[in-house]
């Protein structure tokens, strides 16, 4: 049996009442962390906790607007608060801008797209450093997407915020690296959430439509796939990657 990868750190999981979100953290307790899950819905973020603390784990829940940069500074400050210091940050907070053409695309929808997707993971980390730094290093990893790496019709917003967060990954890779701080994305390709299964009208037409159209494994990625990529971005079993991205995307980008 192999010893936990987490033991004795201090985990915050943005979007930590989301599908993706509550599979990181739920992982993150399992390899001996404790985490505070932080999401916009303050109640999905308290039924993931209380979900991880009825198994025995550590976790507390925090409302989170990660666009707004006191709001981050408060999570962060909880979490310190709360656990004592703080090691890992994983923004998997997002937003999913309607699919239309520039031409059509409402303004309010480009801006919350960037403040939430973009800027929430700048605020998060800001704030974050300088706690992660204090405790003598740990990992931010910023949850991007395939559509990092290739375009897709009417998702301008989406593939423009998570393109940007692997060029926002390398340069704090760069400037943090004195710190002890690795900083990586990871990119999903199609995942099956409930998110997903909504918009397609059903996880079986989500499947047929996205998973086997799209990925050459035939399938959608599942949430404790990406999860399980985060805990190697957070762990010492990436002890020498920084700057990096870790696609998990079903072969996608391969097409």
């Amino acid at each position: 049996m192999t010893a936990p990868k987490l033991t004795g750190r201090v985990a915050i999981v943005t979007g930590g009442g989301g599908d993706i979100g509550r599979a990181i953290a739920e992982l993150f307790v399992q390899e001996g962390a404790a985490v505070l899950c932080a999401d916009i819905d303050g109640k999905a973020a308290a039924d993931a906790a209380k979900r991880l603390t009825a198994a025995g784990g550590r976790a507390l829940a925090v409302e989170c607007d990660v666009s707004d940069s006191e709001s981050a500074r408060s999570t962060v400050a909880t979490a310190v608060r709360h656990f004592g210091k703080l090691h890992i940050l994983v923004n998997c907070a997002a937003v999913f801008p309607p699919r239309k053409p520039v031409t059509a695309l409402d303004g309010s929808d480009w801006e919350r797209a960037l403040a939430v997707n973009v800027s929430g993971c700048f605020y998060m980390s800001k704030h974050a450093i300088l706690e992660i730094a204090k405790a003598g290093g740990g990992s931010i990893v910023h949850v991007a997407s395939q559509l990092a790496h290739v375009a897709r019709e009417g998702s301008a917003a989406y593939c423009t915020t998570k393109a940007a967060l692997l060029g926002l990954a390398k340069v704090m890779a760069l400037d943090h690296a004195k710190d002890g701080i690795r900083v990586n994305t990871l990119s999903p390709g199609g995942v099956a959430t409930t998110g997903m299964a909504e918009q397609w009208g059903g996880m079986e037409t989500a499947e047929r439509e996205w998973g086997r159209a799209k990925h050459p494994l035939g399938r959608l990625c599942r949430v404790e796939e990406v999860a399980r990529g985060a805990l190697f971005l957070a762990s010492d079993d990436s002890s020498c990657m920084t700057g990096a991205d870790l696609l998990i995307d079903g072969g996608y980008t391969a097409l």
